[in-house]
Order: structure tokens, then C-alpha cells, then sequence
């Protein structure tokens, strides 16, 4: 590990303070639990001149019920999402999701929106200075190239992060607050296909809080991750899956992958399942969309192809599961 690099702490009290001084800096961060930034600078990954704390944000640690929604904000503890009982009751898989994050010291201080804007991840990039600088900079800091894919023009970092694809197929928005006000995006708006810049957020723009609004009482959902060790590490694959079943049939089904592509990834087509059985044709179906647009490259050290089977195949289970307890 290096030595952290000198910069100056400041703590703004509102989040309009907060994004003026982030416009303010080209070369500034926030920090909220930090559990992802302060080891990437341990590294030598970053070089802020500035780092904007939220601890003395007001409002972003709520949780605030508004009829049939949630507003959660960007810095409640994921230990918080596991444990608020209006989460539990209302969004039982969101609650699950958070359990699965890391380990329990980590939940206690990391936040929903540090795990929503979590930096992409890739073997070649989140390494200590010295292994980084003797093989060559990649794309996504101080090089040119991806080590992943040479000859190609983006990066190939993958999105890691695990209440993404949860909040996704819960049709959730994201609050985003910044120099020009407020707006309200599908949470799915806050990303890009792109390694390097991952999230679509204009200079000064923070992510405030997310809204989820709960579904149709006979909307089921759940998460699952495939990982190298049972508990703390990422996800090589995580799947998402929402499902209502009606009188035997698909009437709503949602997926979305982490772990697996620059961003976290909604599933397209799925549409197309409704009216059908979930029956093995439907889960051969599903596989086959998976697989499609599950685009896994030597990011981890897991093999590639491993990580596209393996989503395809949490998928299949997951629709079954759901299917059979519904």
C-alpha cells in the first residue's frame, strides 16, 4: 500500500454546498464510508485534491416512507438496509442484498450510495502502484490502453456493485442533485457502457437518494451472486430477478446482471417471456438472453466464459424458485 496522497477534507451540511465545491475542483472526491475510495488511493489509484465528506449532509440518511414508495437516502448504511424493518417488510430483497456486501465491519460504514456509484473493477487496475506502473497504465488511469482488449478503444472495467441489479428490477429512480438543481431519473439512466466512466453524472452531480416503489403484492423477487469465497468477495456474477406469476403464466418478469459488464445491466427481451410457462423452455429462453448480453472479459481471474454460464444459470434458477414459491 502507498501512502495516502495529501489533500483537504471539507464538510459541507447540505448537499447543494456539497455539489458546488465538487464543480468547484476538477481534482475532488466524495467520501461517504470510504471503503472503496480510501483503499484505491492506498494504491495510488486517484489523486484528489479535495475530498468532499457527506457525514454532515442532512437528509441523507433517512429513510422516509411516502405512500407506496421508499425514499432511501444515498448515505444510509448498508447494516441500516439490512436491519430498517420498512425495508424488510416492503423490499425484503434489497434488505438480503445489502446482507450479502462484503462483511459486517465494511456494512457498518459503507453506503447505499457508495455501492450504487462503486468504482468499476479489473485485474489490471486495482493493483499497488508498483505492479501497475511495471506492466504499463491502462485506460481507466494515466495509460492509453486496455490490457484486456489491446487493440480496442474502451475500457473493459467491470461494475461490481450488488443493489444495482436489485433496485433495477424494482423499477427504482435515482435522485441526483447537483449545481443546476435536482432531477429524477430510472435508475438504470445513471450508467454507461464505459469501464473508465462508468456513471452518467455531470461535474458537481451527486447521487442524493433513490425511490422504490413497492409492486403488486404478487411481485417476487430475490438475489444471488456467484463469488470465489462464500462471503466478502464481489461478484464474478450477480442476477437479479423479479417475477409475477398469473394463473400459471408470466405476467411480469424483470432481470439484471452485475458483476459481468461495464455497468449494471437490465435485461432486454425479457418482455417477450410474458403469457409463457416457466417451464424449461422459458429457463432455456432466459439462459439463451443471458448469455447474450452477459459480456464478461479477463477482468477477474476467473475465466471469462465461467462468468457468462454462471449468470445464465443463477438466472434459470432464480425464475424457477420464484416460480415455485409464488
Amino acid at each position: 500500500m502507498e501512502l495516502l496522497p495529501d489533500f483537504t477534507v471539507q464538510y459541507p451540511d447540505t448537499i447543494e454546498a456539497a455539489a458546488r465545491l465538487l464543480a468547484g475542483k476538477v481534482e475532488s472526491r466524495l467520501l461517504a464510508g470510504g471503503t472503496d475510495l480510501v483503499t484505491n488511493l492506498r494504491r495510488g489509484i486517484g489523486n484528489p485534491v479535495l475530498l468532499v465528506s457527506l457525514d454532515h449532509v442532512k437528509g441523507l440518511s433517512s429513510i422516509v416512507a411516502d405512500g407506496d414508495a421508499l425514499r432511501i437516502g444515498a448515505g444510509v448504511t448498508l447494516a441500516r438496509l439490512v436491519s430498517d424493518a420498512d425495508v424488510g417488510l416492503r423490499f425484503p430483497v434489497l434488505a438480503a442484498a445489502a446482507a450479502m456486501v462484503a462483511g459486517p465491519a465494511h456494512r457498518s460504514v459503507a453506503t447505499l450510495g457508495g455501492n450504487l456509484c462503486l468504482d468499476t473493477r479489473c485485474v489490471y487496475y486495482n493493483q499497488s502502484e508498483g505492479w501497475r506502473r511495471s506492466v504499463g497504465y491502462c485506460m481507466k488511469y494515466r495509460g492509453e490502453i486496455c490490457h484486456v482488449a489491446p487493440q480496442g478503444k474502451r475500457c473493459h472495467a467491470v461494475f461490481s456493485g450488488d443493489l444495482a441489479p436489485v433496485l433495477l428490477v424494482l423499477g427504482a429512480e435515482a435522485e441526483i442533485a447537483g449545481p443546476a438543481g435536482a432531477r429524477r431519473v430510472p435508475l438504470d439512466a445513471l450508467y454507461r457502457d464505459d469501464g473508465a466512466q462508468h456513471l452518467a453524472l455531470e461535474r458537481g452531480e451527486l447521487l442524493a437518494a433513490v425511490r422504490v416503489r413497492q409492486g403488486r403484492p404478487a411481485l417476487l423477487a430475490a438475489y444471488r451472486k456467484a463469488r470465489v469465497r462464500g462471503a466478502i468477495d464481489f461478484p464474478l456474477a450477480g442476477v437479479a430477478v423479479a417475477l409475477e406469476i398469473e394463473q400459471g403464466r408470466v405476467r411480469e418478469l424483470r432481470v439484471a446482471l452485475t458483476g459481468t459488464n461495464p455497468r449494471p445491466l437490465l435485461l432486454a427481451g425479457t418482455e417477450e417471456l410474458r403469457g409463457q410457462a416457466p417451464d424449461q423452455a422459458l429457463l432455456d429462453k432466459l439462459m439463451k438472453l443471458v448469455q447474450r448480453q452477459a459480456s464478461p472479459q479477463r477482468t477477474t481471474v476467473t475465466a471469462s466464459n465461467y462468468r457468462r454460464q454462471a449468470a445464465a444459470a443463477i438466472a434459470a434458477r432464480l425464475l424457477s424458485e420464484l416460480a415455485a414459491s409464488g
